[in-house]
């Protein structure tokens, strides 16, 4: 019935007594090269590598936004200017949204090459120079929006590419019935096989989706021609007649285009694994074409044919390509599905070594890249938060009410965020600043707004599912404060027992003994419980402290940090960047070129393990406190954390009221 707290655990997150210099504009090669994709190819294989991965959910788009939309703007102003303004602000969307904030703008944000929520939140407090709570706040906020994404995204993505056989050669009507359960049986196919590694299959993803776009691309281009006046669409003048003459059908409307840009986000989250230039690329010279050509096309079908506009994406599809391409678009909403499941586990890690989530069972699938892993729980509950969303909405159709509020509600975070890294980290002036985040932040509230109206509808899953999260983050970040404050307050100064420890020298037993603790300047727990029941004192005692840097990655020369107190005593910390996983017996090895000998089989790891009691005259409420508990206790234990052998641990309790 115990719990094990960080304070015993040794685990400490992102320390800020002494912040990383920012940086901001470092290019592809600053830590690209060190993402594990980057190990293992060019520029070009790393471009086709990003079009697998990073551009996956946005490329899935042009199956539903576009029908959506013109299904509103028909019932409003209606005629051309409802498809042409449609199509106008469907591009203007991905030139704004996308090209100008994420590709020109945020992509500048990195943390040493890393991007995403996580990472802009730690670069934020860096720039800031210490802890501050907004920024706490927005970067929860950011993270648990970002599985609300995570369980729509599959859902979505796959219904809308199987829905295709509704209107299939020689089948159409007749398969209706199974639309969902084929979708949910190729989702449940794939959440089965996380557990094995996509490595292997990794490679196809580039080129499978690079087909995908190119189909895209080409179907667009041969249905410009059934009317050309369709190309009147890049000028913004007809985007913002349409929202003009529709008056608040036309802020209804945004919420729809607005679907045409999910997935922007992955091409900063997903920086790290593949750097700036090849997405920049990928996305400037195919992805973003591409995309172009299809939008067009499909509002110069709808103009020649307004009876297309029921599902215009496959209504473009040649009689002859159709099962190819039907096969093809649900290879590629797997493979964008793949992308956000993927993504959701880097984020579990991030959030755990940040302090945000207790420690999780996490797996490595690859025994030669440290970014293919596999985290059980969370690939759980996925799986049925997608399968329960099949089953509810039951279409694409209703599933898009639901779909936009968590990914305005990230962008807008990211934006928030931004604002601390130009200010404080790159030292822009306030002028600079306003009229870079202004226009970003008022396009992010519109649609964000709009999306807001969807919630009746559906969209208040994805709000409802993060507030829960945000609740599990910040009980477990205020009970850990809680939980370490008492622990502090209760325990002996280290120092103050080591002075003891000489006045009144204890047995002593051959042998090292390591003891974790979170806070090296008092006693750990686990070592005053050895002195009062065991009463012995190993001849080496090491106090091991493990530390999340503010960095995704911590370079080997800076991993281990080692101070002498004494001929007994030596302070040992430990530090890993946000984005890596632990192994406490492989950093003690470079001790060794530091002085310390250090053999596994003959040293003991003393964990100490607290029974937790919920008390309603301190802390937090009861409720909370019974929240707390329950993640502790079924936190990943720190022997399997940390990677430590389970025939060298020894753990010692006790019970503390919360």
């Amino acid at each position: 019935m115990a719990g094990d707290t960080p304070h015993d655990a040794g685990a400490l997150p992102a320390a800020s007594n002494t912040p990383d210099k920012p940086t901001h504009a470092t290019g592809p090669e600053s830590h690209a090269q060190g993402g594990q994709i980057a190990k293992h190819g060019g520029f070009w294989a790393l471009t086709v590598g990003a079009i697998g991965v990073v551009f996956g959910d946005i490329g899935t788009s042009p199956l539903y936004a576009l029908r959506e939309a013109i299904a509103h703007a028909q019932s409003g102003v209606g005629g051309d200017l409802a498809v042409i303004g449609v199509v106008s602000l469907a591009f203007w969307a991905l030139m704004v949204v996308v090209t100008f904030k994420y590709v020109f703008f945020l992509m500048r944000a990195d943390n040493k090459g890393e991007g995403g929520t996580l990472s802009l939140m730690a670069l934020a407090q860096v720039a800031v120079g210490r802890r501050s709570a907004w920024i706490f706040i927005l970067g929860v906020c950011g993270a648990a929006l970002f599985y609300g994404d995570g369980i729509i995204t599959p859902a979505i993505s796959v219904l809308s590419a199987v829905e295709g056989l509704q209107d299939a050669p020689g089948l159409a009507g007749k398969l209706d019935a199974f639309i969902v359960p084929i979708s949910a049986g190729i989702l449940i196919a794939l959440f089965m096989v996380q557990s094995r590694g996509t490595a292997s299959l990794a490679k196809y993803f580039g080129p499978i989706t690079a087909v995908w776009f190119l189909s895209l691309g080409a179907l667009g281009l041969y249905h410009i021609f059934d009317d050309i006046s369709v190309l009147r669409a890049l000028s913004p003048h007809y985007g913002v007649m349409l929202l003009i003459n529709d008056g608040f059908l036309g802020f209804i409307i945004l919420g729809s285009v607005f679907l045409a840009v999910t997935g922007a986000e992955a091409l900063y989250a997903d920086m790290g694994h593949f750097g700036k230039a090849p997405i920049r690329m990928g996305w400037l010279a195919f992805v973003l074409p591409c995309l172009t050509l299809n939008y067009l096309g499909q509002g110069a079908l709808i103009l020649d044919n307004p009876a297309a506009a029921e599902n215009p994406f496959w209504n473009m599809v040649p009689q002859f390509a159709y099962w190819p391409m039907l096969i093809l678009a649900t290879a590629a909403t797997v493979i964008a599905s793949q992308a956000v499941i993927t993504g959701a586990f880097s984020v579990t890690q991030q959030a755990v070594q940040l302090g945000l989530l207790p420690r999780i069972d996490i797996r490595n699938t690859s025994e030669t890249q440290a970014g293919q892993i596999f985290v059980p729980a969370v690939n759980t509950f996925l799986m049925i938060g997608v399968l329960v969303l099949l089953v509810v909405f039951q279409s694409s159709h209703n599933l898009t009410a639901a779909y936009g509020v968590a990914v305005t509600g990230t962008m807008l975070v990211n934006t928030l965020m931004a604002y601390s890294v130009i200010r404080k980290g790159w030292k822009w002036p306030m002028w600079a600043v306003a009229g870079t985040l202004i226009p970003f932040a008022f396009i992010d509230s519109v649609f964000l707004t709009s999306n807001l109206l969807k919630i009746p509808d559906g969209a208040w899953m994805p709000l409802v599912l993060g507030a829960c999260l945000v609740v599990i983050m910040w009980t477990w970040v205020r009970g850990t404060q809680i939980l370490t404050a008492k622990t502090r307050k209760d325990s002996l100064p280290l120092n103050d027992l080591i002075e003891m420890l000489q006045a009144r020298p204890p047995h002593r037993a051959p042998g090292m003994a390591i003891f974790l603790t979170s806070d090296p300047d008092v006693a750990p727990v686990a070592l005053m419980h050895n002195l009062k029941h065991n009463k012995v004192l190993h001849e080496k005692n090491v106090i091991l402290t493990v530390r999340t840097s503010e960095r995704p990655r911590v370079k080997e020369a800076d991993r281990v940090k080692m101070e002498p107190i004494n001929d007994d005593f030596k302070k040992v910390t430990v530090t890993y960047g946000f984005m890596e996983t632990p192994n406490v017996p492989r950093a003690l090895g470079l001790c060794r070129k530091q002085g310390l000998k250090f053999d596994i089989m003959s040293t003991s790891f003393f964990l100490g393990r607290r029974s937790l009691i919920p008390s309603a005259r301190q802390g937090m409420p009861l409720w909370q406190d019974r929240l707390f508990i329950f993640l502790m206790r079924n936190a990943a234990n720190p022997t399997d954390f940390f990677h430590i052998p389970p025939g060298r641990v020894v753990e010692l309790g006790a019970q503390v009221a919360v």
